[in-house]
């Protein structure tokens, strides 16, 4: 159980009528995005089959199985059995709902509703988002940082402008690191994103040397 909201995904990287495969401390995620622009996250296991509800798609304000078609509201509860057209669902047929909010150009996600909101990533806009073959302590380790609640400042140099790193662990040894940057011009940020790929060269290396 994560009681404290984990980035799952830059905004940007989830259009309206998308759905991806996510984790969540140990559990594995489907987080989608409805026609309206909605935001949603529930544990990648149809109620049905058990069939992972990331390989679905979505029409318009509804989540479909890519089994047999079931198809869930934003809310989690199932609304439609192809195989039984006349048939209102019962109310208990449900997907197991994650908290999730889109913010500050974020996708987060919690298995309960945290308390506070997330942390303030300041005026940042979107960069990339890479995943790491080291664990978010080997990441945080490069940068000589402690994460506050997953996040990281890292000040760059030169051209690079400062950048957020947001933290999120996929599993023993591996992470994925959802970066922003300081708005500013597009040749610095092609510079920012080199640097992010040179940082996670470094850090795969020290893995290996270690």
């Amino acid at each position: 159980m994560t009681t404290e909201w984990i980035p799952a995904a830059l905004s940007s990287d989830l259009p309206r009528g998308g759905v991806m495969a996510s984790v969540c401390g140990t559990l594995e995620v489907a987080v989608w995005r409805s026609a309206s622009g909605r935001v949603a996250a529930w544990v990648d296991r149809c109620p049905h089959r058990g069939m992972r509800l990331s390989h679905g798609f979505v029409r318009g304000e509804m989540l479909s199985c890519i089994y047999h078609g079931w198809r869930f509201d934003g809310a989690g509860r199932c609304r439609k059995i192809p195989a039984h057209p006349d048939l209102d669902p019962p109310e208990t047929i449900r997907t197991q709902s994650l908290a999730c909010l889109d913010a500050q150009g974020v996708i987060w996600i919690a298995s309960e509703a945290p308390a506070v909101a997330p942390p303030d990533l300041g005026n940042v806009v979107p960069l990339r988002s890479l995943t790491f073959e080291a664990g978010i302590d080997a990441v945080a380790a490069m940068t000589g940082e402690v994460p506050d609640r997953s996040l990281l400042r890292l000040d760059a140099h030169g051209p690079v402008p400062p950048l957020v790193l947001l933290l999120q662990a996929l599993g023993p040894g591996r992470s994925a690191v959802h970066a922003l940057a300081a708005p500013t011009g597009t040749g610095a940020l092609v510079a920012a994103s080199r640097a992010l790929e040179d940082f996670r060269r470094r850090t795969e290396a020290q893995g290996i040397a270690a």
